[in-house]
């Protein structure tokens, strides 16, 4: 791993994040109809999330400008990735889930390895530094 690739991730995280909030925001119930499920009662429960997926998007951008400095962000990054994809496997395995949410639950596993994987290397440099 290196910083530019560190900054990669972030950025790619960014627009994800990004894309998915705008969709949430301007679009709330278009993945509902896609998948002819019943959109909950009221747009808020759509669009709050949407928008906390705007401001992830945001902070990871921030982390994709300067990883090192801003290496703690990247934890708040990795507890919403356990906190999504856990949440919908376990019911995945348990009660049942509309496939609507599964593909983003792996692409959030995905993304929890290599925010891991860059708060480990981001550590590894600043360490390093310490050591000079």
């Amino acid at each position: 791993m290196n910083i530019k690739l560190v900054k990669a991730i972030f950025l790619i995280g960014a627009i994800y994040e990004v894309f998915i909030g705008f969709m949430g925001i301007v679009f709330p119930f278009m993945a509902f109809e896609m998948y002819e499920l019943t959109p909950p009662n009221h747009v808020g429960y759509v669009q709050f999330p949407a928008l906390v997926l705007l401001i992830f998007g945001a902070m990871f951008y921030r982390v994709s400008k300067d990883p090192v400095s801003n290496r703690i962000l990247m934890l708040y990054g990795a507890a919403l990735k356990t906190g999504y994809s856990g949440i919908i496997f376990y019911y995945m395995m348990t009660t049942g889930i509309p496939s609507m949410w599964v593909p983003w639950a792996w692409a959030d596993l995905v993304f929890l390895a290599l925010f891991i994987l860059s708060w480990r290397y981001t550590g590894s440099l600043t360490s390093q530094s310490a050591q000079e």
